[in-house]
């Protein structure tokens, strides 16, 4: 059974690991201190829009072309170079962060035994060794681990003995304040994660989806997958409403203060639950997001690039990992603790790397030289213009204070 659901899905897994990072589970748990319930509707306009933007990127992979390969076609290979490598530079930062918060998880797990920071470096290697197994493998291994936090987290969530009532107001949209409309905004950022847009146009290819037969598959594989990862993000809304909001937490201001009250609340196991889900979904984020860098950087030169076979692949793939098990040091020289890691790296690449990916997206599924007569409906095109239109909002609107908090400690 497990072997004819791979043979069809598994591929949004993959891309879902990609965005549920440490960063969404800390944004989420934001969300359910500050407002409680109110930004449930959020989180479902979120995964909707993640998954008609992961539907487009599929169906260039499909009929079209892969968007690197898009890019490199229509610009050239200098120009899509340098795309590639700018946009490196925002995975390599989500990458600092994931080992870190992998790392800060362990060190909590084991009563602070071992310091974050070798355990940083540890998970970097392990990624490494995870990510150049054959794809299939590394398939089934992120999507074990994305039940894997599904039953932790609906565990958690269901103990908490939240407000039902109160749960179900929350999927009417309201915007209490300019506050709860900038959580929104972060979960969306989240969400709809750009990395995924080159990923997702590379491997429906590595699934067997090439032609009109498999939409309908990749659709179920996009529903399966993005249902569980709304689940989860609900989930740790519903926890933080229920449990940190009436402990009297108005904001995260610790790795650990999640946690501390969920063990108040509901006992020591309950840390441990968050501790576990927490390193698991930033272990898992670190394989996918890093991948993008060597496919975008071969594809813009036109150069193969198969996983566990490219020596190419594995150099890139290994050296940038290599590059984000630097946090340790990052966290010293600019004095950004693991939170301050795990939420803002992830605003960078919302500020820099989402417009300029949703303005190529969008481009690339209008090209009628590319995607024939499948290019966007008038429907898809209101989705993909609303993701340009909110990226380039976000950039405008967060872009300095983003890198002045990065920045400042460094610069202070």
């Amino acid at each position: 059974m497990l072997k004819n659901f791979f043979q069809r899905y598994g591929l949004s897994f993959v891309m879902v690991a990609s965005y549920f990072g440490s960063g969404s589970i800390f944004i989420a748990s934001q969300a359910g201190v500050e407002y409680g319930y109110v930004l449930i509707w959020a989180v479902v306009g979120a995964v909707l829009l993640g998954f008609m933007a992961q539907d487009m990127s599929a169906r260039l992979g499909i009929f079209g072309d892969t968007l690197m390969g898009f890019i490199r076609r229509r610009l050239g290979r200098g120009p899509a170079l340098g795309i590639a490598l700018f946009l490196s530079i925002g995975c390599i930062a989500w990458a600092l962060a994931l080992t870190a918060a992998t790392g800060m998880s362990i060190q909590l797990l084991t009563g602070g035994a071992i310091p974050w920071q070798p355990l940083a470096v540890l998970a970097g290697f392990a990624a490494i060794v995870v990510g150049l197994l054959d794809y299939s493998r590394v398939e089934k291994i992120i999507t074990a681990m994305m039940f894997l936090l599904l039953v932790l987290y609906l565990w958690v969530a269901v103990a908490s003995g939240p407000d039902l009532p109160q749960l179900a107001r929350g999927f009417i949209p309201s915007v209490p304040d300019l506050g709860a409309m900038g959580l929104g905004a972060a979960i969306l950022g989240t969400t709809a994660l750009w990395p995924n847009f080159f990923l997702e146009s590379i491997l429906v290819r590595r699934k067997g989806w090439t032609d009109g037969s498999h939409v309908k598959v990749m659709r179920t594989d996009l529903t399966i997958g993005y249902a569980v990862g709304g689940v989860i993000t609900l989930s740790i809304i519903v926890v933080a409403a229920a449990v940190l909001r009436p402990a009297g937490y108005t904001t995260l201001d610790s790795f650990i203060a999640p946690g501390e009250a969920l063990a108040t609340v509901l006992g020591q196991w309950a840390m441990v639950v968050f501790l576990i889900g927490v390193a698991c979904a930033a272990f898992n984020s670190i394989v996918p997001i890093m991948w993008t860098v060597p496919y975008m950087i071969l594809e813009a030169l036109d150069i193969d690039h198969q996983v566990g076979s490219s020596r190419a692949f594995k150099g890139i793939f290994a050296g940038g990992i290599a590059i984000g098990m630097f946090s340790p040091l990052v966290a010293a020289v600019t004095g950004l603790s693991v939170v301050q890691m795990v939420t803002l790296f992830p605003a960078f690449n919302g500020v820099f790397g989402l417009p300029v990916t949703a303005a190529l997206l969008f481009w690339a599924v209008n090209d009628r030289r590319v995607m024939g007569e499948h290019t966007n409906s008038w429907r898809l095109n209101l989705v993909n213009v609303t993701l340009v239109i909110f990226a380039a909002y976000v950039a405008v609107r967060s872009g300095r204070g983003v890198l002045n908090q990065i920045f400042g400690g460094m610069l202070g």
